[in-house]
């Protein structure tokens, strides 16, 4: 069955079966150029029903199997929630050991989607004219590609780490309201230094970068980071310093702008500013700081003003509510498709004092904008590398692939830092007490973006629970005004040299790295005749 909402003839194809579910984009392309967008998640989750009137720590198993590549992220946010309705002590010990598996599963993040999912995109027969064709197929084709094998290998060092303090990775779940279920030894901390530096050592600056972090690091603009790709010749050789030069030659920077607007809800405390955590004390304790970027000021994060529109969604109504008075009410896609719904997301809104509700894009870019906010207290973030990238050159596919690759730099630098901190004599937990009755909110920075959780405990057991991914703020449909989600508005505009292989589209979904299996659906804008299907992250996500 059809949405009302999409164009003439588009067809809705059987889910694929992946864990984390299925996206279909379907876009119209008129003389070349992407003119609309839709995007449809066609598989119902329901967490939210399930974990109604479960045990408040529920959650904490739940949430993780949400996603079986940042399940440490949906723990992360999940034990916050419990902290805040609960009123936990957190020792400052297990708040650093929270942060380092936090970080770690994000390091790993990083190379394995450049390799695995974004940069095979650059083979594509597309781009064989470029005089970087050559060179990319050599390093970045799947499975024999120099650069890909190792890549995608070491990818795996970062969560070894994450494996030391919590059991396992994924699907652990050793945080808990009070602090975590480990007491580290003084090996389990000279072993996770000891990974963490060959992975640097041998992916990071060897192969991705080609210099010392600190040299990375020290750029501070646009134009520093295109010096810096010709700086010498281990930049300019190095899998960073072709994909700079290849994606300006192909014009990644040139599309994929987005709604231009940001959210980062932060992540990662500073251990003495978040001893007993409360939604208030929150942003203070932050060290990756949260902020709103609406394109031209910045805004301080408050958990109130978000929002949930299921104007176009498949649940029962059109409100606009925010998390803790949430309703989940799925309705049969048909139905729904006659009232104009096409898509399971819902669209996620943030009120922006003077500007109503608006889009916001979440992910690597988005928290690099905010970190780039002048006013960041002593223990916080600040780098104004990637504001100046799109005050000067704009957001783009390019821009936000290299925001993402920034991270591991920095993250590393953090997770080192906070191994050498801990105190191998200090408490790691602190007994809670269960209190019958609290409202929650978590948070935090997955690899992709934003992810939160609101709880409400009523006679000691969840009365609601919501959980907002970054995946639901980029890729939402439509909301009550008939605005375009990030990913929508990213696609509207781009320019299709072919339009029965779409790679250009496959770019833009892929920057965005959304936590579905993608299937573009490419129609002609005057026939209506379907042009292409591309399938995106297969295999994957």
């Amino acid at each position: 069955m059809t949405s009302t909402i999409l164009p003439p003839n588009t067809k809705r194809i059987s889910p694929l079966g992946r864990v984390e579910g299925d996206l279909d984009l379907n876009i119209k392309v008129d003389d070349g150029v992407v003119t609309d967008a839709w995007t449809e998640a066609s598989m119902f989750r329901g967490f939210e029903i399930i974990l109604k009137g479960k045990d408040p720590q529920a959650g904490l198993i739940v949430t993780p199997r949400i996603c079986g590549i940042c399940g440490g992220s949906h723990l992360y946010k999940a034990v916050y929630a419990l902290d805040t309705a609960w009123r936990t002590h957190v020792p400052h010990s297990a708040t650093l050991v929270r942060n380092i598996a936090q970080a770690c599963e994000t390091l790993q993040s990083i190379p394995r989607w450049f390799y695995a999912l974004f940069a095979i995109d650059l083979t594509n027969k597309n781009y064989a004219r470029s005089p970087y064709y050559a060179e990319a197929v050599k390093r970045f084709a799947p499975f024999v590609g120099t650069s890909y094998e190792p890549g995608v290998t070491l990818s795996g060092k970062p969560v070894e780490v994450y494996a030391i303090f919590g059991g396992q990775w994924p699907h652990s779940s050793f945080m808990i309201p009070g602090g975590v279920m480990c007491a580290p030894t003084l090996s389990d901390v000279t072993r996770s230094i000891s990974i963490l530096e060959f992975w640097k050592r041998e992916w990071l600056e060897k192969q991705w970068l080609g210099c010392s972090i600190e040299r990375w690091l020290a750029n501070k603009t646009w134009a520093d980071v295109l010096a810096w790709a010709d700086e010498n010749d281990a930049q300019r050789n190095s899998d960073c310093g072709l994909f700079l030069r290849m994606s300006l030659d192909i014009g990644l920077d040139k599309f994929g702008k987005g709604c231009g607007a940001f959210l980062a809800t932060g992540t990662y405390f500073q251990p003495e500013l978040y001893e007993r955590p409360t939604v208030e004390g929150r942003n203070a304790a932050l060290i990756n700081r949260s902020g709103v970027y609406d394109g031209a000021e910045f805004h301080d994060f408050d958990q109130a003003n978000v929002r949930e529109d299921i104007t176009h969604s498949h649940y029962k109504g059109s409100s606009l509510l925010h998390p803790w008075d949430g309703v989940t009410e799925p309705i049969d896609p048909l139905e729904g498709a006659k009232q104009g719904k096409y898509s399971w997301a819902k669209s996620p809104r943030y009120l922006v004092p003077g500007k109503g509700q608006i889009p916001l894009e979440a992910g690597p870019l988005s928290r690099q904008v905010i970190a780039g906010r002048p006013g960041a207290a002593k223990h916080q973030d600040y780098d104004p590398l990637f504001l100046d990238a799109i005050r000067t050159v704009g957001p783009s596919v390019l821009v936000r692939v290299m925001a993402r690759m920034h991270e591991a730099c920095k993250y590393y630098n953090l997770a080192r830092r906070w191994l050498g901190e801990l105190d191998l004599h200090d408490k790691f937990y602190t007994k809670p007490t269960e209190h019958a009755e609290g409202k929650g909110f978590g948070s935090t920075e997955a690899a992709r973006g934003s992810l939160s959780d609101w709880i409400i405990i009523k006679n000691g057991k969840i009365e609601n629970y919501q959980v907002v991914t970054p995946t639901a703020w980029n890729i939402g449909p439509l909301d009550g005004k008939n605005v375009h989600g990030p990913m929508e508005q990213s696609f509207i505009g781009a320019r299709i040299a072919d339009p029965a292989d779409p790679v250009e589209v496959g770019h833009v979904a892929r920057s965005f790295d959304s936590c579905l299996v993608c299937t573009v659906h490419t129609y002609d804008a005057k026939s209506g005749r379907e042009l292409a299907r591309f399938k995106i992250g297969e295999g994957a996500r």
